[in-house]
């Protein structure tokens, strides 16, 4: 019987209304701030005080205990200095992604069941878990969950929740996963917390803030100034400050050319970044990537693949962009590769593709390299191993 519950408690609305909604039902109800990031801003204030302000307001309001826990150095460890090495490789890595898989889903929720010795964890997300959003299904033992999608289609977060072990499912709550983000600032302003439900919700980088992207990675990279290449030509047409100020697809605004560049690849070893002339240059079109095992969330689909050899799905690499159909296929090498229906623009090594079915997650892997496309006889066709 689950009577204890833990709300992983940010300061924002969506995980406040969490909290009620529980409260409500009659659980026993704990807040936990995490801290993840210690650094000040450009004023001298630490990013992370004025939601713990937020935090603490909200819970009073509630009536629920807040505790804090510190995870700064953890989070330096497994997700920050991981976002350096993969941009210093030329990739570029997702860290909300990594955040939720070593961070939110792994030490939080062990320090919630087992240091805690609370019954569940509880978030803010928007998503759905099959035992039930309240695990109302969960019968103690160890049924499989899957991770579904939301009501609210527009705020859905399971692709940020694609990574995280299939395991902590069991024992995971999403209270919001029905509702609409409209329906939850609602209930939010009738129970007292219009504070948080007129708050500007957070978006991007959440150690980057409002600065410049750029700015904020040369205080941790040191620029090293390379060649921009023409992938068609081998032409050098320009110079860059460091491959990892900029990722596929990204226009480089190079002058005096008849055509805009678009990043095509990145090459780390000759701190090189070929460039393409033209939004839609093939060399920035993909329809095959290749991937690291994934992480799967579906025990039948992963059954599947691993028998058939391949698994109908469908893919997205960028949580806001529409789902494509897909073949995800297992090589004699034993290698993953995607094989897309249709091409795609700027599908970026580091980056992850998380796989879906009509109703559910199924699962993610981090893209190694995609194939680009090259005009063959007036058709676009698939490039061999020549780009990897």
């Amino acid at each position: 019987m689950i009577r204890k519950v833990v709300v992983g408690v940010s300061g924002g609305v969506d995980s406040a209304v969490t909290a009620h909604l529980l409260k409500e039902r009659g659980y026993s109800v704990l807040g936990v701030f995490m801290r993840n990031w210690d650094e000040f801003d450009e004023a001298g204030r630490c990013s992370g005080e004025a939601d713990l302000k937020d935090a603490e307001w909200a819970c009073r309001r509630l009536g629920v205990e807040l505790r804090q826990v510190n995870y700064v150095r953890e989070y330096w460890t497994a997700v920050f200095s991981q976002f350096l090495e993969d941009y210093q490789q030329g990739l570029t890595p997702n860290p909300d992604i990594l955040c939720n898989r070593h961070i939110k889903f792994d030490l939080f929720h062990r320090h919630c069941l087992e240091s805690l010795n609370y019954d569940a964890v509880a978030t803010g997300h928007y998503a759905r878990n099959s035992l039930g959003n309240f695990l109302e299904k969960a019968r103690g033992g160890e049924e499989d969950a899957r991770l579904l999608i939301p009501a609210d289609t527009f705020k859905d977060q399971t692709f940020f929740l694609a990574g995280i072990a299939r395991k902590s499912l069991q024992r995971t709550m999403f209270p919001l996963g029905d509702l609409q983000k409209a329906q939850v600032k609602q209930l939010a302003a009738k129970i007292g917390l219009q504070r948080l439900a007129s708050k500007r919700e957070s978006t991007g980088i959440c150690f980057v803030g409002k600065r410049n992207f750029k700015d904020f990675i040369r205080e941790y990279i040191s620029s090293k100034k390379g060649h921009f290449v023409d992938v068609d030509s081998g032409a050098i047409v320009g110079q860059h400050e460091g491959i990892h100020q900029w990722t596929v697809g990204q226009r480089c605004r190079l002058s005096s050319f008849l055509q805009p560049y678009f990043v095509a690849r990145k090459e780390a070893t000759s701190n090189t970044i070929y460039v393409a002339a033209g939004h839609d240059h093939p060399s920035v079109l993909s329809t095959r990537m290749h991937l690291d095992p994934p992480n799967w969330l579906c025990a039948e689909s992963q059954r599947r693949c691993l028998s058939e050899g391949f698994l109908r799905c469908r893919f997205r690499f960028q949580h806001t962009k529409p789902l494509v159909d897909c073949s995800l296929r297992i090589s004699d090498e034993n290698q993953f590769q995607v094989v897309l229906d249709a091409p795609l623009r700027a599908i970026t090594p580091g980056q992850y593709a998380v796989f879906y079915d009509d109703t559910a997650c199924l699962g993610s892997a981090r893209i190694l390299r995609a194939d680009p496309l090259q005009i063959v006889e007036g058709k676009l066709k698939e490039v061999g191993s020549s780009y990897s």
